[in-house]
């Protein structure tokens, strides 16, 4: 038996025509989603394993219904291999759906974790009667697994092999897409070339992979050409609640996502609770973006502005006070200010807005203060190009406008003028001396008493 392991569900048939060289169609098929039902309480899963077996059952036979879901999934198999002569093709869609959304219940977590590693060991069991097995899930749950008992799965998510068969490629957007990008381009006003540029930058990037060419999300890219509409498609059709929930845990700096190195075995162990990088990672929200050859480990980014911007939009509210307006209208009068050459309209919005906060993700102070102002620069910087380093060392955070450049430093229970001075003796703002535009340098100081802006 051939199995497979992969968090993205459009390889189902491309994976299992590759495997069973032929129409997999002919074969038994018995497919489990897993992603149709809240897993709220114990029963759910139960609920949603026995509508599934039942539907088998009836084409089967049904004469183990009494049995518990493992033995019963066990018969279902062999019944379905004797009485059509082929063995059976297995498909299992969101394996991991009801742990995810227990991820801040460990005792239900652990429930689940007990139903699904029984259910799941049948595909050892009954290897005889499965010609392939297919699994996919946005985790892979190491240490005590659901499948510490499953020696015959094969981990395909950083295989060479399968790189590029989760999306679409540069190549294969323009031999089959070609018209529609035209159409696009026509709709948007955009030479041909730059909406080729607009489509890279929003869709392409997703990395599987050393090497391996980048591939674009095919759910987006195919709304793109079909609305012709640079939209944002993928991240509206769910969001990372499960992520929210590791931030409060771990008080994670979110200028970490991007750049960061990691180890191959880190990536793939979603029970690691000191950090939420795998988990960012196997939920397709960062990417390989490189290799580190004298540590071993891979560099992540964001793959495209999609999923950076989506993310941070999503991510905003969380560092909000419950009473402010619409996060993006918060942006973009922090965006206004800027442009227009106003740095103390700026600096009174943003001391008020950290007046107001209240902590809810990151416990530690200092960590909420750092993710606040990333998320806010970072956002205001697809529209006003953040840069974070300079030539002559790293600053904070460098914004830049039409005549306008802000260099600013941050200090924890320092000084402005601590803040400031560094600007001048590192020369932060040199290499903006000359360009006609009006250097702005601000050194802000956050209190750990107040809780907020001390000065500025």
């Amino acid at each position: 038996m051939e199995a497979y392991f992969l968090g993205q569900r459009e390889l189902f048939k491309g994976l299992a025509l590759e495997a069973l060289e032929q129409d997999w169609e002919t074969y038994p098929v018995l497919r489990l989603d897993l992603n149709s039902r809240n897993y709220d309480c114990a029963e759910a899963l139960g609920r949603e394993i026995d509508k599934h077996l039942g539907a088998w059952e009836e084409i089967y036979g049904d004469r183990y219904r009494d049995r518990d879901p493992e033995e019963r999934f066990f018969h279902v198999i062999r019944l379905a291999h004797e009485r059509t002569g082929k063995p059976v093709v297995i498909l299992i869609d969101e394996y991991d759906k009801p742990l995810q959304q227990a991820i801040d219940d460990p005792g239900l977590q652990d429930k689940f974790r007990a139903q699904l590693k029984a259910f799941y060991s049948v595909l050892k069991t009954q290897d005889r009667h499965i010609r392939f097995a297919f699994l996919t899930g946005i985790t892979k749950f190491g240490k005590v697994s659901i499948f510490s008992d499953l020696n015959n799965l094969e981990d395909i998510s950083l295989n060479k092999r399968f790189a590029a068969i989760c999306g679409v490629t540069e190549e294969e957007m323009h031999a089959h897409f070609e018209e529609a990008i035209h159409e696009l381009a026509q709709a948007q006003g955009l030479a041909y070339d730059e909406a080729c540029e607009r489509l890279r930058r929003k869709y392409d990037g997703y990395h599987f992979g050393l090497d391996t060419p980048g591939v674009y999300n095919p759910f987006s890219l195919i709304n793109a050409l079909k609305n012709q509409e640079l939209g944002d498609y993928w991240f509206e059709t769910g969001t990372p609640t499960s992520l929210v929930k590791l931030l409060r845990e771990t008080d994670f700096d979110l200028s970490r996502l991007q750049g960061g190195a990691v180890r191959a075995a880190v990536l793939a162990d979603a029970d690691n609770r000191r950090t939420p990088i795998p988990m960012f990672y196997q939920s397709g929200y960062l990417t390989i973006s490189g290799y580190d050859h004298e540590f071993g480990a891979y560099i992540l980014d964001f793959p495209n502005e999609e999923v950076e911007a989506g993310f941070l939009h999503y991510i905003l509210p969380y560092y909000l006070p419950d009473e402010m307006d619409d996060p993006a209208f918060v942006i973009t009068r922090f965006v206004k200010d800027v442009r227009r050459g106003d740095a103390q309209g700026f600096m009174e919005r943003l001391t008020t807005f950290f007046e107001d906060c209240d902590y809810r993700v990151a416990g530690k102070q200092e960590v909420y203060f750092q993710n606040a102002l990333y998320l806010v620069f970072k956002l205001m910087g697809f529209y006003t190009q953040v840069e974070r380093a300079t030539a002559r060392g790293r600053v904070d955070v460098v914004v830049t406008v039409p005549g306008h450049v802000y260099v600013i430093e941050c200090k924890l229970d320092r000084t402005a003028d601590e803040a400031l001075r560094q600007i001048e003796e590192r020369g932060y703002a040199l290499p903006y001396a000359c360009d006609g535009r009006q250097v702005h340098k601000i050194g802000i100081s956050f209190s750990s008493q107040t809780r907020g802006i001390a000065e500025y």
